[in-house]
């Protein structure tokens, strides 16, 4: 690979993946094999869990939403043979954008907190249109 927009993508999926097995599986497991709860017990549309538990399963849910888009705009970068230092340099910085508000969606849900993942967030989407007007231009 010699496109940093697939380092970043790469780095999104493992953050994702990340995610869901040490904040999200490892609760779970944990909570079962200590016999806190069935394994059943886990239902999508039933809150459960501390409120950071709750935080970290919509964190993982923003991973999830935003990584096709993300990974749409890399994948068409290249299979248009795209070259650009701009569109690289966006890319690279969705990375630690998304990791940032992650973070601090997880530890955070004050309205401070609120508004600083919503400040990073923000950063993504900037680079998500900029990558993509970038695309159509190009």
């Amino acid at each position: 690979m010699t496109h940093p927009s697939l380092y970043a993508l790469l780095g999104f999926v493992v953050w994702t993946m990340l995610v869901v097995v040490v904040g999200i599986g490892t609760p779970r497991l944990s909570a079962i094999m200590a016999r806190r709860a069935p394994p059943k017990s886990f239902l999508a549309d039933v809150p459960h869990g501390s409120e950071r538990y709750r935080r970290t399963m919509r964190a993982h849910a923003n991973c999830v939403e935003n990584l096709p888009i993300f990974a749409a705009l890399v994948l068409i970068a290249r299979a248009v043979s795209l070259e650009s230092d701009v569109f690289e340099a966006l890319a690279v910085t969705v990375l630690p954008a998304r990791v940032a508000q992650t973070l601090t969606h997880v530890a955070s849900g004050s309205n401070r907190g609120v508004v600083v993942r919503f400040l990073f967030f923000t950063v993504q989407l900037l680079c998500f249109a900029a990558m993509a007007v970038i695309l159509v231009s190009g």
